[in-house]
């Protein structure tokens, strides 16, 4: 699976200036060779950054227009079985915490722990590549670096 990061979804809809719209929109707009995915605290980081010009109806029908456009599997934590406030502790606290300690946000750090749990993921796909640099096994690349290495055809 290609796992997408927020900042790539939120380039998608703001910040038409950006240089990096050009390719932003080629690696979105590629029929990848595997399936897409993006976490659960990715979407829920794009709707909050783009709530404010939104209206109600939209934010509510953000499968439509974000996860069907974009053919988006949603990674949500996996927590049956598990009893609410040590979840909570473990999914929100300790394991975020544990990977703080590398230098990582707080919501970069839910996002990876995430990816790094969900079975077949080739690579994470973010504009900020830097932060994750060193701190994952898994694969970790730009859009253009995606474009430019020729893994849309690999995978």
């Amino acid at each position: 699976m290609i796992v997408i990061d927020s900042d790539v979804l939120i380039l998608a809809f703001a910040f038409q200036r950006d240089e990096r719209q050009p390719i932003n929109h080629q690696f979105l707009s590629i029929t990848p060779p595997k399936p897409r995915g993006a976490t659960i605290y990715s979407i829920m980081e794009v709707l909050g950054k783009l709530s404010f010009n939104l209206s109600q109806d939209q934010l509510r029908k953000w499968p439509l227009w974000l996860r069907d456009a974009y053919q988006l599997n949603i990674i949500f934590p996996a927590v049956e079985g598990q009893e609410a406030a040590g979840c909570f502790r473990r999914e929100w606290v300790e394991s975020p915490l544990q990977m703080m300690a590398q230098r990582i946000a707080y919501l970069d750090a839910l996002i990876l722990h995430l990816v790094e749990r969900t079975p077949d993921i080739d690579v994470f796909v973010t504009w900020n590549a830097r932060h994750f640099s060193g701190k994952t096994a898994i694969r970790v690349m730009t859009p253009a670096e995606y474009m430019t290495s020729g893994a849309e055809q690999k995978e």
